[in-house]
C-alpha cells in the first residue's frame, strides 16, 4: 500500500492514500460531493462538472474532484499538508452555474416522472441549484430509444452523464450502446437501433441519474413513498444476491438490489429485478384432491388428513426443491425420516458429496474472483447461470486474468483460452505438471452443476479437486439452485441419489420439486406455490408461500447463509411452508417439537451449528475425493433457458417474452452463420 498523505479538506486534516481521488478523500472525511456521472464502479468520465471542488493555491477556477487524484495535489507553504475546499464561495458558485446548465434543456416533467421521489437531478437542484433560470428559449427534444421490454426510455431527460454506455460496455460487456453527436447535437443512442442483448441491462435504470432511463413493467403503477421497503435475498439462481423488494397492500411492486460487496456489489440480473409479476399469476391459492383423474377444491383439514392417510404405513420419499429455504428442507427431513422414509434435495442427479462441505459448497469465496489471476471454468456458461458472478469475473479478465473454459463455448463477455469441450479434456489438465510460479499465485477453479449431473459426476467432481489442488487453487462450486447448499446442510439426501430416494415409493411427498418427471404410480403430494409441473402430476396439493412470503434462511453457492424477510403475504388460503409441515406432523400422531419459526431455528441450528453464522462464509473443509474412471462426452451447461428456470419465472409474462427474444436472436445467429 502507498503512503499516506495528509491533505486538509475544510479545516479538517485527513490522511489518505496518494492514489485516491479528491471525490474519494472527501468521502472518508464525511463531505458529501455531489455528482452525476462519476460511480465508484464504473471508470472516470468527468462529464458532468457537478462535484467540483476548489484545490486552494491551484488554479483560479474549481477543479473536478472524480477526475483529479491526492497525489496531485500540490502541497502548501513550507510543507503544509494540500488544501482543498467543498463549501468556498467559488465552489457554490460553480455548481449553481453547472445546475443550471443541465437544466436548460431538461423538461419540466416532475409530475409525470417515474423517477419523481428519488431523482438525484431533483434533490441535487433543490440542493446546490438556484431558484432561478436566466434562459428562455426552447428546450432541445430528442427521440426516445426503444431497448426492449425491460427499460423505457425518456431522452429528452438525459444529462449524458454516459453511466449506462460505460456499465453496459465494462460491466455488461456489451457494445450496444454509446453517443454521438457534439454539444447541443449530442445524444445517447444504441448501435443501428438494437435492443440491448444482456441479462444485466436492468441495473442502467438505478444508474441512471434522472428519468432518461425507467423500468418499463413497473412504470406509472406506484410512487416511491407509497411502497413498504423489506430487505431480503434473491432465489433466482444460487449467487444470493441482496435485494430490497418494494410493496403496496399486498402486491410486490419492484425488486432492486443492495448493496453486499462480498456477493453481488450493487447488480442484480433481469430474472431478479423482473419476475415479481410471476409471484401473481398461477398461483396455487387453496388445497386441491384429486378425484376420478381430477383436482378438486378443498381445505385444510381435508387435505392434511387425505396426506396423512396416504403417508401412513406406505414406503414413503420426499424431494426437496430447487427454491425451498433450510427450515422447509430441515422439516421435512425430520418429518419423512420419522417415517422411515428417505430425503432427497440433489434431484437433478448432481453428484455432491453428501456430509463433504467443501465439495458441495467449495472453499472459495465469491470475493476471491477479485484477486485471482487465473479461472478455470469446468462445466459451467456463468453468463446463463449466475450473471452477476460473471461480470465479476469480467472484471478480473479487465483487469489481466486469464480465463480457461472446459464445456462449451459460448459468449461470455470476455476471451477466453477454450481448452476443451468434454471429459478427456478435463483429465488431461488435471494431470498436467503445474509449475511452482503458478501455484503461487491466487488461482481459482469453479466446477459448474451441467459437469457432475451425469453418471461419473464423482469422478468429475474428484479431477477438478485434484486439479485444484495440483494449482494451490481455491474451489467454488457454481449452484444453480438457490436452496441446495441449505438442503445439503442439513443432510436431505439419500446414499444413491434421485434413483435410490425414489426405488418403491408408494408416496412421494414433493416440496417445490417442478423440474423433474416422477414416475407413475406413486400418490404425490405437492407443496408449493405454483400450478406448475409438480402440480399438474400431483394427488393431493398444499399450496405453500413463495420466496416473497415467509421468513427463510438460504444458503449461496459459497456457503454463506443469508435471511430472506417476508415483504408481503401469500394469497388465498395458501399458508406457511414450515407451518404446513408441523400442521402435517401433528395430524401424522408426531408432532414436531416447535410451534414457531424461532423454534425451529433454534431445533435447525442445534442440528446445523454452521448456519448460524449468518452473511459470513465459514471455512469449508475439504475431504479427500476418490478420482475415479469418467465417462466419456461433452460438458453440457446446466441452464439451456436462463429466463424459465423455476416455477415463478415460468409463470411471469415478461420473463416468456424475453425467452422468446432470446430464442429468435439465437435463431437469426444460426441463420446468419449459415
Amino acid at each position: 500500500m502507498a503512503d499516506l498523505r495528509k491533505i486538509k479538506i475544510d479545516d479538517k486534516v485527513i490522511e489518505v492514500d496518494p492514489n485516491l481521488t479528491l471525490i474519494q478523500a472527501c468521502e472518508l472525511a464525511g463531505i458529501e460531493i455531489p455528482r452525476f456521472c462519476y460511480h465508484e464502479r464504473l471508470s472516470i468520465a468527468g462529464n458532468c462538472r457537478m462535484c467540483l471542488v476548489e484545490v486552494v493555491g491551484g488554479p483560479p477556477k474549481p477543479a473536478a474532484s472524480c477526475a483529479m487524484q491526492v497525489r496531485d495535489l500540490r502541497p502548501g507553504p513550507e510543507g503544509a499538508p494540500s488544501e482543498i475546499r467543498t463549501n468556498s464561495p467559488m465552489v457554490k458558485k460553480a455548481r449553481e452555474g453547472v445546475m443550471e446548465f443541465l437544466l436548460i434543456n431538461h423538461p419540466l416533467d416532475c409530475p409525470i416522472c417515474d423517477q419523481g421521489g428519488e431523482c438525484d437531478l431533483q434533490d441535487q437542484a433543490m440542493a446546490y441549484g438556484i431558484d432561478f433560470s436566466r434562459y428562455r428559449e426552447p428546450k432541445r427534444a430528442n427521440e426516445d430509444l426503444d431497448l426492449g421490454p425491460l427499460v423505457e426510455t425518456h431522452m429528452t431527460r438525459c444529462i449524458s452523464c454516459t453511466r449506462c454506455v460505460r456499465f453496459t460496455t465494462e460491466v455488461a460487456g456489451i457494445t450496444q450502446m454509446g453517443q454521438t453527436g457534439r454539444g447541443e447535437d449530442a445524444e445517447i443512442t444504441s448501435y443501428l437501433h438494437e435492443t440491448l442483448d444482456s441479462n444485466l441491462q436492468g441495473n442502467i435504470i438505478d444508474l441512471c441519474p434522472v428519468g432518461a432511463l425507467v423500468s418499463k413493467p413497473y412504470a406509472f403503477t406506484a410512487r416511491p413513498w407509497e411502497l413498504t421497503k423489506t430487505e431480503s435475498v434473491d432465489v433466482m439462481d444460487a449467487l444470493g444476491s441482496n435485494i430490497r423488494i418494494d410493496t403496496k397492500g399486498r402486491e410486490v411492486m419492484r425488486i432492486l438490489p443492495r448493496n453486499n460487496d462480498g456477493v453481488n456489489e450493487e447488480w442484480i440480473n433481469d430474472k431478479t429485478r423482473f419476475v415479481w409479476d410471476g409471484l401473481r399469476r398461477q398461483r396455487l391459492d387453496r388445497p386441491y384432491i384429486r378425484e376420478n383423474g381430477k383436482l378438486r377444491q378443498s381445505n385444510w383439514p381435508e387435505a392434511l388428513a387425505a396426506a396423512a392417510k396416504a403417508m401412513k404405513g406406505g414406503k414413503v420419499a420426499g424431494l426437496v426443491g430447487e427454491l425451498a429455504s433450510a427450515e422447509a428442507a430441515f422439516s421435512l427431513k425430520q418429518l419423512i425420516e420419522g417415517l422411515g422414509g428417505r430425503v432427497e434435495c440433489r434431484t437433478d442427479g448432481a453428484k455432491l458429496p453428501a456430509g463433504n462441505r467443501g465439495g458441495y459448497a467449495g472453499t472459495a469465496r465469491i470475493s476471491d474472483i477479485d484477486h485471482a489471476e487465473m479461472i478455470q471454468l469446468i462445466g459451467t456458461n456463468p453468463r446463463e447461470e449466475a450473471p452477476v458472478l460473471n461480470a465479476r469475473i469480467r472484471a478480473a479478465w479487465a483487469r489481466g486474468a486469464r480465463i480457461g473454459l472446459v464445456g462449451e463455448a459460448a459468449d461470455l463477455t470476455y476471451d477466453y483460452v477454450h481448452v476443451g469441450t468434454d471429459r478427456a479434456a478435463l483429465e488431461q489438465l488435471s494431470s498436467q505438471k503445474i509449475s511452482d510460479e503458478t501455484r503461487e499465485r491466487p488461482t481459482l477453479v469453479i466446477v459448474g452443476q451441467g459437469a457432475i449431473r451425469g453418471a461419473d459426476g464423482e469422478a468429475v467432481l474428484a479431477h477438478a479437486v485434484k486439479l485444484a489442488e495440483n494449482s494451490n487453487s481455491k474451489l467454488l462450486i457454481l449452484h444453480t439452485a438457490a436452496g441446495r447448499v441449505g438442503a445439503m446442510d442439513v443432510g436431505a439426501v439419500t446414499e444413491g441419489g434421485i434413483e435410490a430416494a425414489l426405488d418403491g415409493a408408494e408416496v412421494i411427498f414433493n416440496l417445490g420439486a417442478d423440474e423433474i418427471d416422477l414416475p407413475a404410480g406413486p400418490v404425490v403430494i405437492y407443496q408449493g406455490s405454483h400450478g406448475d409441473r409438480g402440480a399438474h402430476r400431483a394427488d393431493i396439493i398444499l399450496p405453500g408461500a413463495c420466496y416473497t412470503e415467509e421468513n427463510g434462511l438460504f444458503v449461496n453457492t459459497e456457503g454463506r447463509p443469508q435471511l430472506a424477510f417476508r415483504a408481503n403475504f401469500a394469497p388465498g388460503e395458501a399458508k406457511e411452508n414450515w407451518a404446513i409441515l408441523r400442521a402435517l406432523s401433528a395430524e401424522l400422531g408426531a408432532t414436531q417439537p416447535w410451534d414457531s419459526l424461532a423454534g425451529l431455528r433454534r431445533a435447525l441450528i442445534e442440528a446445523v451449528p454452521v448456519l448460524a453464522k449468518v452473511n459470513e462464509v465459514p471455512e469449508n473443509a475439504l475431504s479427500p475425493l476418490e478420482a475415479g474412471k469418467m465417462g466419456t462426452g461433452d460438458f453440457t451447461p446446466a441452464v439451456s433457458e436462463f429466463y424459465l428456470t423455476n416455477p415463478i419465472a415460468r409463470a411471469s409474462v415478461l420473463m416468456g417474452e424475453l425467452a422468446a427474444l432470446a430464442a429468435a436472436r439465437r435463431q437469426a445467429e444460426r441463420i446468419a452463420a449459415e
